[in-house]
């Protein structure tokens, strides 16, 4: 006899059993599990249980698992299996909520939360930034292509502006404009992830890059003395008596970086203190008054020594292991980037170019780049020869934005890391372009670029370096063709599906004319009464489904939009639960339907409703993300589960204060939870909306 097993027993067998689960909750579209030991779970086992939308595995043994709209009734399902009833429910022991939130916080801190917590702001710093580093450094490609066969001269850094063509001098200043004014940015980016007002940080920084604090070494009472090492002169200002050293703070990273995380205390406690009629005004004043002397005075000048000296022992290691130096980078680089652990070496990189005048860590980087664009053109010719229609598409665009944008995520992420044979080769490939990098005696580049076939130019030698990156591609790539990427399961596995698919193709096309003749016949005289019974049984669609059908969605508050992708939570950010958009809530926070229907969703915590729209969208507003753990607290809920709500009828009122003074953030997702159902989920709202205000557009497929 089979034995059917149910989404919600197929579930907790692969959260380790009821015996493993110390709580459990849900929020609006995710089972949450506090457990014994999460390191066991297989998440993409869990992703293919028919129900489950996704996985996410989190610090301290939490685990969260996405179902979307009917996560209610699947938690009740579990919670009534024997197995957690003869456990007593939700909590498998006797201690109190508030018992296991704290033991899990503890959990959390003493494993690895705050180091998550560490290269998360790292990440999300950058990671906005990534486009326009990507277009900066094309420019400068085209300028060292364009040098390299002596059209310019773009490689003298003794020349001048007055020693240059017009066109050259306005085309540095195209890509300067991003790498001048990258402290501005990161302190900007730093401080959205810290939950303060971004423009406070990205003004404290720029403070200290406007003319007037340049022009602060020719203030009287300033001394300048010529450092021959650095040869740059090096300035002390006095500013009521108190020295402060002088720097050119662009292109620097670390002290932006470093200025935001003191600045959200401050901001955060001038949060707390003033009251909140007035914090538009002197919440940035106060922090204006006490972060701008201190970065001047003391977060600044460290940022310089920490950059300069972490790029100074690099160079040591550079300088008297060149060969240990140039092999290492690229072997560490394959295991840093799936991590998100490579950004402190491109912040070093960046220091290095300000500090320097050049980088020395690029060059052998490039050698795990090409390594790694090497195996997937390994893979492109495998794909090729097996017609695996699939991954021929996946190597393809993932070669495609390597070779040519310097990207490796789709790489990694689309076929590296997928199969576990590729590491080894790739890696064999790295070893081989660090070697001759390093034997060669090392490659320094110019600025700072993603590693391309288009930024080879700026590489010195550049004969070397294309001789240290066609050697890893070639290693990699000849590897993969020669030893697989699959196991001998993975290959039978891939021919059996194509063979399948082979056979299919052939038998329809081997169909006789005289039997599809008839069957055609056949269907054309049975269409008409089967048309006429469809239509009259088939319902009326509402109006959002009829073919073809535009519908837009107002937006439920007032606020400023970003993209999903953009928001900081995984789950919403990856469309798991649906296409949407991201909202940053502006003043009193009054949460409204966006049009008549009925509430599915409207937990007791108040931080999340699912409306079914009369025309047929199915939404989900997510209030903040992780104000489940509130448990209502600042949250005046106005509906029920099961209500009828009309446009603009509250659903909610929020106390701002409440969810700040906890540390979560207010972003907003609003959610097309049936966006499997439209051809398209649009955002049509601008930079900021109004209640009311038109925010999604979805539409219908044709019929």
């Amino acid at each position: 006899m089979a034995t059917t097993t149910s989404t919600p027993e197929a579930i907790l067998d692969a959260v380790g059993g009821a015996e493993n689960i110390i709580h459990f909750t849900h929020c609006a579209t995710r089972l949450r599990f506090e457990l014994k030991d999460a390191s066991g779970i297989d998440k993409a086992a869990v992703e293919t249980i028919p129900g489950v939308m996704g996985a996410v595995p989190q610090s301290g043994d939490r685990y969260q698992i996405v179902i979307g709209g009917a996560v209610q009734s699947v938690y009740d399902e579990i919670n009534n299996l024997p197995a957690m009833k003869s456990r007593g429910g939700s909590s498998g022991s006797d201690q109190s909520d508030a018992d296991v939130k704290a033991a899990a916080r503890a959990k959390a801190r003493g494993k690895n939360a705050y180091v998550d917590a560490f290269f998360e702001y790292l990440s999300d710093s950058f990671r906005p930034l990534l486009p326009v580093l990507l277009g900066a450094s094309l420019i400068i490609a085209g300028l060292a292509v364009l040098d390299a066969f002596g059209v310019i001269n773009a490689s003298d850094p003794n020349l001048t502006a007055e020693d240059k063509p017009a066109a050259q001098v306005f085309a540095e200043a195209m890509y300067k404009s991003v790498f001048h004014f990258l402290p501005i940015m990161v302190a900007y980016n730093a401080a959205k992830k810290l939950n303060i007002d971004p423009w406070v940080g990205a003004s404290v920084m720029a403070a200290l890059m406007t003319p007037q604090f340049v022009d602060l070494s020719k203030a009287i009472g300033s001394t300048c003395t010529h450092n021959a090492t650095l040869n740059k002169d090096l300035c002390v200002a006095h500013v009521a008596g108190v020295p402060m050293q002088l720097n050119d703070y662009s292109g620097q990273v670390f002290v932006p970086l470093m200025m935001v995380a003191v600045l959200a205390l401050v901001y955060k406690g001038l949060a707390k203190l003033i009251p909140s009629n007035v914090q538009m005004v002197f919440v940035p004043f106060f922090s204006f008054i006490i972060m701008m002397p201190v970065t001047a005075f003391i977060i600044g000048p460290v940022g310089i020594w920490v950059g300069t000296g972490l790029g100074s022992g690099l160079a040591w290691l550079n300088t008297s292991a060149p060969i240990v130096f140039a092999i290492v980078i690229p072997l560490l680089y394959p295991f840093l980037v799936p991590l998100g652990l490579h950004w402190p070496l491109n912040a070093i990189m960046l220091a290095n170019i300000s500090t320097l005048g050049y980088d020395f860590i690029q060059g052998p980087m490039g050698s795990w780049n090409f390594a790694c664009f090497g195996a997937t053109a390994g893979v492109l010719v495998l794909a090729i020869r097996d017609k695996d229609k699939v991954m021929r598409q996946t190597a393809f665009g993932a070669l495609a934005a390597g070779l040519f944008g310097g990207i490796s995520e789709p790489s990694l992420y689309g076929i590296h890391l997928r199969f576990k044979r590729i590491y080894p080769r790739l890696l064999a490939g790295c070893l081989v372009g660090g070697l001759i990098t390093g034997i060669g005696g090392g490659i320094k580049a110019s600025t700072f670029v993603f590693s391309s076939l288009l930024s080879i130019p700026v590489f010195t030698p550049m004969a070397l370096y294309g001789i240290a990156i066609t050697a890893a591609f070639a290693t990699s790539m000849a590897l993969i063709i020669l030893t697989d990427y699959r196991t001998k399961e993975e290959r039978a596995e891939a021919r059996a599906a194509a063979a399948a698919a082979g056979e299919t193709i052939s038998s329809t096309e081997a169909e006789p004319t005289e039997k599809k003749q008839a069957d055609d016949g056949a269907a054309a005289a049975a269409a008409p009464a089967e048309e006429g019974d469809r239509t009259a049984k088939a319902p009326t669609p509402k109006p959002a489904l009829v073919p073809g059908a535009v519908t837009e969605i107002a937006s439920p508050l007032k606020a400023t939009t970003m993209d999903l992708d953009k928001v900081p939570d995984p789950v919403f950010s990856s469309g798991a639960v649906g296409q949407g958009v991201g909202l940053e809530p502006q003043g009193d926070i009054v949460v409204t339907a966006p049009a008549d229907g009925t509430v599915v969703v409207a937990p007791s915590s108040g931080h999340a409703f699912g409306i079914t729209l009369d025309n047929g969208v199915e939404i989900l507003i997510h209030v903040g993300l992780d104000t489940v753990n509130l448990e209502g607290q600042g949250f005046d809920v106005k509906v029920s589960q099961g209500d009828r709500v009309s446009e603009g009828q509250e659903l909610v009122r929020v106390d701002r204060s409440v969810i700040e003074q906890a540390g979560y953030p207010l972003t907003t997702p609003v959610l097309v939870t049936n966006t499997a159902s439209f051809a398209s989920v649009e955002v049509v709202g601008g930079d900021s909306v109004e209640p009311g205000e038109a925010l999604i557009k979805v539409t219908a497929p044709e019929a």
